[in-house]
């Protein structure tokens, strides 16, 4: 997890956080930094990434490129001062997150498999190397060339992934069960880096078990509680939001038995209870606009 808490991830995950209205995630935030998708000013964007160590300079460039990249749109707050609001798109891949994000449910052996089959012309080979990165940040395993499999669980995302990118001429779907020849605990392990996957849950935990472990000695709140919840849930979900991806919920009987993902999610679920709302009261003073 080294390219964590990057000037624009802390941005998109500020955000995903506490800037959208409505959100779909138990406990999200109903009413946003500003009472919905409203633009947040500049200034407060700079004061809220100061809580968690980026400097002003570093905000607005990060802000210039994701304005580049259409994940942020400039706007006006009600008032004048200049802002930022997430883009359609952005909001659209905040929202298909939530479910992974902030609880999925744990699969089963029994729903079986989704197969992307894919082939993509040499002359656009961009559209293939896309469709593989999408593939891969959707959680699939690589089964055999051009043939990318993942818990059947997936497939409505998949599925709505591929027509957003205007990828699914190129890819076939497929549901069903794996009927062998090897094992299927053998198989997952040729078709995804479980070691890989396990170091970055025990990262998380190493990062983040910590944190919760002292929250829940810690003293009454004082006048500093909001922005130390602020500042521990914000690494916590920069930290978290990448893992239910490169971990696509495999079931628990083709795991190893320690494996530490399920402790990992109970972390982050309890970190989320615990901390969200709370550092919303270090949000919402000055980094809205009131209308």
């Amino acid at each position: 997890m080294a390219d964590l808490h990057t000037p624009r991830s802390l941005i998109i995950t500020l955000y995903g956080a506490y800037g959208r209205r409505g959100a779909s995630w138990p406990g999200g935030p109903k009413n946003g930094v500003g009472g919905g998708d409203r633009p947040i000013p500049v200034s407060a964007l700079v004061r809220l990434l100061a809580a968690v160590g980026v400097d002003a300079p570093s905000v607005r460039s990060a802000v210039s490129r994701l304005k580049r990249r259409g994940l942020l749109v400039s706007a006006r707050t009600a008032d004048g001062a200049a802002g930022y609001a997430l883009s359609d798109d952005a909001r659209q891949l905040l929202d298909d997150g939530d479910r992974r994000i902030y609880g999925r449910a744990q699969p089963r052996l029994s729903d079986g498999w989704v197969l992307a089959v894919f082939s993509v012309p040499e002359a656009e080979r961009a559209k293939r190397h896309l469709l593989r990165s999408r593939l891969s940040r959707l959680g699939f395993g690589t089964a055999a060339p051009g043939v990318w499999i993942a818990p059947g669980g997936l497939y409505e995302e998949t599925r709505h992934t591929l027509d957003r990118l205007q990828l699914a001429p190129y890819v076939d779907l497929f549901r069903g069960d794996h009927l062998g020849f090897a094992a299927t605990a053998e198989a997952v392990a040729r078709w995804w880096d479980l070691p890989g996957i396990a170091a970055q849950h025990e990262d998380f935990l190493a990062r983040h078990e910590p944190v919760l472990r002292e929250w829940e000695t810690r003293p009454a709140a004082d006048g500093t509680a909001g922005e130390r919840a602020y500042r521990d849930y914000l690494l916590a979900l920069d930290s978290w939001r990448r893992l239910p991806y490169a971990d696509p919920g495999l079931p628990v009987e083709l795991l190893p038995d320690d494996w530490p993902g399920g402790r990992s999610a109970e972390v982050f679920a309890q970190l989320h209870a615990r901390l969200r709302d709370a550092g919303s009261a270090f949000v919402r003073p000055d980094a809205l606009v009131r209308p």
